[in-house]
């Protein structure tokens, strides 16, 4: 009996483990393939196996040399510093203050999750005239309150030292929806007698929260913290939306650091890979998508060893 029922089970799930294995595993498998030949435009789509160069681990040796893809990884590491403790911040302090009851808490409850189900390109585009010079809402708004004309002229998205901020702080608005909803689940999942037992040992907020509360949403903010390196590390349509596929504006390297190379100041590495794919550079990209993959796991790793509070 118990076998008919494992027989059942693997049958239905034979469809989604053919699909996972098509259009999954393979072009995981196919991409690493490709990241050890030199492929171009101009292969041979019939005769791709045939039609490629072998040449090892020559893509990864350039990656390790290669001053924009360093710089691309410094971009994304202060990146995720600007995205990830901001959305955990605000998502955690819109939970506090919608849990309680209150008049409307439904609706400001939706309103600020809205911007989470929006298309990342629309959201884009929608900063990008907020942000925009002269006539952007941003941009007039602290003209006219508080006679702030710094951005006049650039904006924020053609000032390369705001630029990269801006970006993330509009991430922080748009992504901290979904983190309220999860620190609101946790919340909820707290025991009142815990809360009561502190009230009755005479405990302050203050030692409420530091005692009780964050120790529960400790799993929530782990879970916050790997998925906000992910979409730090595959970060793209927001910076293709947000500077009209540039990666710019563009810092000049006048400290010999990357061999004065001009430096793109929203080019993380997402954006990084995008352009060398659409330049034909297949083997290069998909080297730097297996180098961009072992970093994720590699700060995942310490970072769930961190929080989670394990020693070796």
């Amino acid at each position: 009996m118990n076998s008919n029922s494992n027989k059942t089970s693997y049958l239905f799930l034979s469809p989604f483990l053919v699909i996972f294995f098509i259009f999954l595993f393979v072009p995981v498998l196919y991409s690493f393939w490709i990241s050890l030949h030199e492929v171009s435009p101009y292969t041979d789509l019939f005769n791709i196996f045939g039609d490629m160069k072998f040449v090892g681990l020559k893509h990864y040796q350039a990656l390790i040399h290669d001053q924009q893809f360093i710089w691309s990884l410094v971009l994304t590491i202060i990146y995720a510093l600007l995205y990830i403790p901001g959305m955990i911040v605000v998502s955690l302090s819109l939970a506090l203050l919608l849990n309680k009851d209150f008049f409307a808490k439904v609706f400001f409850r939706s309103a600020f999750f809205l911007p989470n189900v929006l298309d990342m390109l629309v959201v884009g585009f929608i900063w990008q005239l907020i942000y925009s010079p002269k006539f952007g809402l941003l941009t007039s708004f602290l003209e006219k309150v508080f006679n702030i004309h710094y951005f006049h002229e650039t904006g924020f998205l053609e000032n390369p030292w705001v630029a990269l901020p801006a970006i993330a702080f509009a991430m922080v608005l748009k992504g901290s929806g979904f983190g309220m909803i999860l620190f609101m689940a946790s919340l909820n999942n707290i025991s009142p007698s815990l809360y009561e037992a502190a009230s009755i040992d005479g405990a302050n907020k203050k030692q409420t929260f530091i005692n009780i509360t964050a120790p529960h949403l400790k799993p929530t903010i782990l879970f916050l913290v790997v998925t906000g390196i992910m979409a730090t590390l595959n970060g793209f349509t927001e910076v293709y939306a947000m500077t009209n596929a540039s990666g710019g504006p563009y810092f000049a390297d006048t400290t010999g650091i990357f061999n004065g190379e001009t430096l793109g100041a929203t080019k993380i590495s997402g954006f990084y890979l995008w352009q060398k794919f659409s330049a034909g550079q297949y083997g290069y990209a998909a080297a730097m998508s297996y180098l961009l993959l072992l970093f994720a796991l590699f700060i995942s790793y310490f970072n769930v060893k961190f929080l989670s509070g394990e020693s070796k």
